[in-house]
Formats: structure tokens, C-alpha cells, sequence
């Protein structure tokens, strides 16, 4: 059994993904770092959606504080500090792989995140672990209602 370190965006995004990764037989924790999400209710949304949904299926997460000097305007600027966070957090807690809960979706530059998970990775020394779980969206979806969880409408960054 690895050990991953999740990127997580959100509680929604989570369901899928962390079903997929138990049942791929990783031992999974997730890592909520999330500087572009603005204003700061909607931050406030997703962390407390994160942590009901971490509640009901024994998911643990580390949350780091809102960075808020840090607001990345594009995608490319965002993808890389939270993907570069995740990877530093998985180094000093001896993950084998990280990974992020962006690849899930359709609205997502996943070659992009690819890219720079395997740069990071690279980098950092932890394997950048890119799965489709794209086809798993209309399923996150489904789980995510049946929790009663927040689903927001935009990425987080106000661009």
C-alpha cells in the first residue's frame, strides 16, 4: 500500500477521487491549500463542505490557513502553488505520490496540471501520480448530493 497526499479542492471534487484512490489500495490524506478561492465566504463554504465530508468518510486532512497575500491570476500561477505545496507537505511527511483533486474536472486544464505535477514532482522528489478521473465526475456529482454538500459554481479565483 502507497501513501498519497491529495491536493484537495474542494468536498465534492473529493468523493470520486478518494473512492477511486481507496479502492486502488493507497492509503490516502488529503491537503486543503487553496489560495485562489475569493471572497472569503466562499473560502469559508468549501472548508467547512471539506471538512463535513472528511467527517463522514474518516478522511483525514491538513488544512493550511488562507493565504490571502497569495492570489494567483492565472491558472498556470495556481495550478503551481498549490501543487508546489502539496509536494513540499508529501517530502516532509514521506508520501511515496501526490496528487490533486483538479483532475477530476472537465472545466480543469489537466494536460497543464500534468505538466507541472510532474515538474514539481520531479523537483520536490514525490512522484506526481495523474489519473483521469474525469470519468468519474457525474458520480462525484451524485455522492456529493447524497452528503448534501455545498456545490459552488466557479473554480474560486474571481478572474
Amino acid at each position: 500500500m502507497f501513501k498519497i497526499l491529495l491536493h484537495t479542492c474542494c468536498g465534492p471534487c473529493s468523493t470520486y477521487v478518494v473512492k477511486s484512490l481507496r479502492e486502488q489500495d493507497f492509503e490516502v490524506a488529503g491537503y486543503f491549500y487553496n489560495p485562489n478561492i475569493q471572497p472569503q465566504e466562499e473560502y469559508d463554504k468549501r472548508l467547512q463542505t471539506m471538512k463535513q465530508y472528511a467527517a463522514a468518510v474518516s478522511f483525514e486532512v491538513i488544512y493550511e490557513s488562507n493565504d490571502t497575500k497569495l492570489t494567483p491570476k492565472e491558472c498556470e500561477h495556481c495550478y503551481r502553488a498549490r501543487l508546489g505545496k502539496t509536494a513540499q507537505s508529501a517530502k516532509r511527511q514521506s508520501f511515496e505520490y501526490f496528487s490533486t483533486t483538479l483532475l477530476i474536472s472537465p472545466y480543469q486544464k489537466i494536460e497543464l496540471i500534468k505538466k507541472i505535477g510532474d515538474e514539481i514532482g520531479a523537483q520536490v522528489g514525490v512522484k506526481f501520480l495523474c489519473q483521469d478521473f474525469q470519468k468519474g465526475y457525474r458520480e462525484s456529482r451524485a455522492l456529493a448530493r447524497e452528503l448534501n454538500l455545498y456545490m459552488q459554481r466557479y473554480c474560486g479565483c474571481q478572474n
